[in-house]
């Protein structure tokens, strides 16, 4: 029964990928890229499970906000003072 559950799963993922755009898909690996090294940066500095969970949510978060503006071509630069402005990526 667990295995059937488990392809069914796999079945319903690969569908809703097809159905996603390029720009989705973008976001989509940016989050699982960032999530992923969220979570392996937590495991290798030693952090306790609720700081595992933390990083890789915050990663993923990243991730995906990178993959986002990547499809607007723009890029966040630092003005030297704290503060940031936006322009397309060079």
């Amino acid at each position: 029964m667990k295995i059937s559950i488990k392809v069914l799963g796999l079945v319903a993922l690969t569908g809703l990928a097809g159905c996603m755009t390029v720009e989705q898909e973008r976001e989509m690996t940016g989050a699982l890229v960032g999530g992923g090294l969220g979570l392996v940066s937590a495991k290798v500095l030693g952090a306790d499970n609720e700081w595992v969970v933390v990083s890789t949510l915050a990663g993923a978060a990243a991730g995906a906000l990178v993959a986002r503006n990547r499809t607007n071509n723009t890029c966040a630069y630092a003005n030297g003072d704290g503060t940031y402005y936006r322009a397309p990526c060079r």
